[in-house]
């Protein structure tokens, strides 16, 4: 089992920054799918509702498979209080500064086209501060909330196994290594979906997955990273997980589209397992490519590792107030789409890089680290790739 972690897992930042790319177009397309959503346009399409049940079969899996790993390579740099003060810094502080600024925006945006509310901004704020009604998910970043959540719960276990229960891990590790295991570590929460029913409370989801399952895939994530094992294991099966993952992804796809909805079916049911099995396999799929060909850091990695919580954070509100605007200007859709993915790209990347990049109280507040004043180039360079830090 791997227990040095002096080298950085630079693949991981990549992928951290892929993904939420994806995150930020997924979220774009959603004015023209058939799913509800603050802003939407008037007319919705089928090939968009296909796209939005593909990139979701993975997607947020993705995010919480690389948080889990990243919290392999965090603990031990540290007791529970160092811990849990940067989780709170890193996580729990930008959350709540969304929910208490910004959030209020999206809500703004979603009461007024839905005809919920019909005055201004500033008349809509008393009603937002409702703290017995306000949205504690901060709209999009229910990531931070549920990983900041999780990842406190999963400490005692996770930091039981990096010491005392190391030799548990190895043997867990040696079984988890086996194909035929690694492609079928989402089956319990699969059971649990079954045993539990949709309609429990512990089915509660977003982002297409259950916030139970997002549970299991940050633990899986901490053990995947936990031996070199299975990390050789994913990187060799790279194109066989992607492959398989994407077609049983494609079937889910095509079976889900011609489901009936309304009533339980075999196809419905296959199509449900398929999405979950092959979502987790695309997932190993990603980081075995990742394993294989990311692995050098660069500037520019420098640059967008810091940038990605960031621009997380701004990405739904400015998509939201940029297509309240451009969805008026009745442009043909593809058109529409790509005017709104640019002007909302470019404002996010200008308030990181003239605001928040440069102002430390903003950093602390977007849960960056502080940067000292006119360092020297050796300095700074060590400042951004601590700045730089694992989500």
């Amino acid at each position: 089992m791997e227990t040095k972690s002096v080298q950085r897992r630079y693949d991981l930042d990549w992928l951290r920054v892929l993904g939420i790319l994806l995150v930020f177009i997924y979220h774009s397309t959603r004015f023209y799918n058939v799913e509800d959503w603050s802003v939407k346009n008037n007319i919705w399409y089928p090939s968009v509702e296909v796209w939005n049940g593909f990139a979701t079969s993975f997607m947020m899996p993705l995010m919480f498979a690389i948080s889990g790993a990243s919290l392999f390579y965090a603990l031990g740099k540290g007791g529970f209080g160092k811990f849990l003060k940067d989780k709170v810094l890193r996580l729990l502080v930008p959350l709540l500064v969304c929910v208490f600024t910004h959030a209020s925006l999206q809500e703004y945006l979603n009461d007024k086209t839905h005809g919920l509310f019909s005055g201004d901004y500033f008349q809509f704020l008393p009603q937002y501060y409702n703290l017995a009604t306000i949205n504690w998910n901060g709209a999009h970043l229910w990531y931070l909330k549920y990983l900041f959540l999780f990842s406190i719960i999963l400490y005692p276990l996770m930091s039981w196994l990096k010491g005392k229960g190391r030799g548990f891990l190895t043997k867990l590790d040696g079984v988890i290594a086996k194909t035929g295991v690694l492609y079928t570590l989402m089956l319990l929460p699969l059971l649990l979906f079954v045993l539990l029913g949709p309609d429990s409370p512990w089915m509660e989801d977003n982002g297409g997955y259950p916030y139970i399952a997002y549970l299991w895939i940050l633990l899986l994530g901490f053990l995947v990273a936990s031996d070199e094992r299975v990390q050789e294991k994913i990187r060799q099966l790279r194109w066989v997980s992607l492959s398989v993952g994407l077609a049983m992804v494609i079937g889910f796809c095509i079976l889900y589209t011609l489901a009936d909805k309304d009533t339980i079916s075999l196809g419905l049911v296959l199509a449900i397992v398929m999405r979950v099995f092959g979502g987790w396999i695309c997932v190993l799929g990603i980081l075995g490519l990742g394993a294989q060909y990311l692995t050098k850091r660069t500037p520019k990695l420098d640059y967008a590792s810091e940038a990605v919580l960031p621009f997380y954070i701004f990405h739904q509100t400015v998509l939201l107030m940029v297509g309240y605007f451009v969805l008026q200007w009745g442009l043909p859709e593809v058109l529409e789409w790509a005017v709104i993915v640019a002007i909302s790209f470019v404002i996010i990347m200008a308030l990181y890089e003239f605001a928040v990049r440069r102002v430390n109280i903003l950093r602390i507040l977007f849960g960056m680290k502080m940067l000292v004043k006119s360092p020297d180039a050796q300095t700074k360079k060590t400042q951004l790739e601590k700045a730089a830090r694992t989500m």
